[in-house]
């Protein structure tokens, strides 16, 4: 199974890596694709360039060679939906399962995402969420309707994502780190020390990128 995680990393940080390499050991992952956007369609512009982002991306991820920077979103131009990467890597990929990994964040606004229900019929999708997570948490967050197509596929344990199959819907525990990019942004331009949350290569980069 091909695990996809995408997202801005405007600046990549633990907080992105650390749960991605928690999911594809969990559901032993024969790949693990780093997706960057061009333009995220539901956020701001970002704050870095596309060749910092990917340049912060490739130093965070240098100890991983078993981790593919997937540029194609970054290629394709324009704003990036997750319904055309999806479709570009079945066609590449026409005989591997599939498994789109997002956080709860995102889960939680999935409906407002280009053809959402589309992508179930091209991967399955795992949550990551933190230790001791309920599910009752995010069901009354939701239109009905939207929660009955949703939690009609939920699993309960990896082995559910059966082969040759899409549409299932599996909350994973991963480690959490409370930190996101517009905080390291803001630490930064506070000057701040932010180097606990991400590789030190990578902070250093960032400092000469943004000083």
């Amino acid at each position: 199974m091909i695990g996809i995680f995408g997202g801005t990393f405007d600046p990549v940080h633990y907080g992105h890596i650390k749960p991605a390499l928690s999911i594809k050991a969990a559901l032993n992952l024969s790949q693990l694709r780093i997706v960057p956007n061009s333009i995220p369609p539901h956020r701001d512009p970002p704050w870095l360039s596309t060749e910092q982002r990917l340049l912060l991306l490739k130093s965070a991820l240098a100890d991983h060679a078993d981790v593919i920077i997937d540029e194609r979103e970054l290629k394709r131009g324009g704003a990036s939906y997750m319904i055309d990467t999806l479709r570009s890597l079945r066609g590449e990929f026409p005989d591997e399962d599939l498994c789109l990994i997002i956080g709860m964040d995102a889960f939680m606004g999935i409906t407002s995402w280009f053809e959402w229900q589309s992508l179930f019929a091209l991967c399955h999708l795992v949550v990551t969420t933190r230790p001791g997570f309920e599910q009752s948490e995010w069901m009354d967050q939701m239109d009905a309707e939207d929660h009955q197509f949703l939690s009609a596929r939920m699993v309960g344990h990896v082995d559910a994502l059966t082969p040759h199959e899409t549409g299932k819907i599996l909350l994973q525990s991963v480690p959490q780190l409370d930190i996101s990019s517009t905080e390291i942004r803001a630490g930064l331009l506070n000057n701040d020390d932010v180097r606990q949350w991400m590789p030190e290569r990578v902070y250093q980069q960032l400092r000469e990128i943004k000083l």
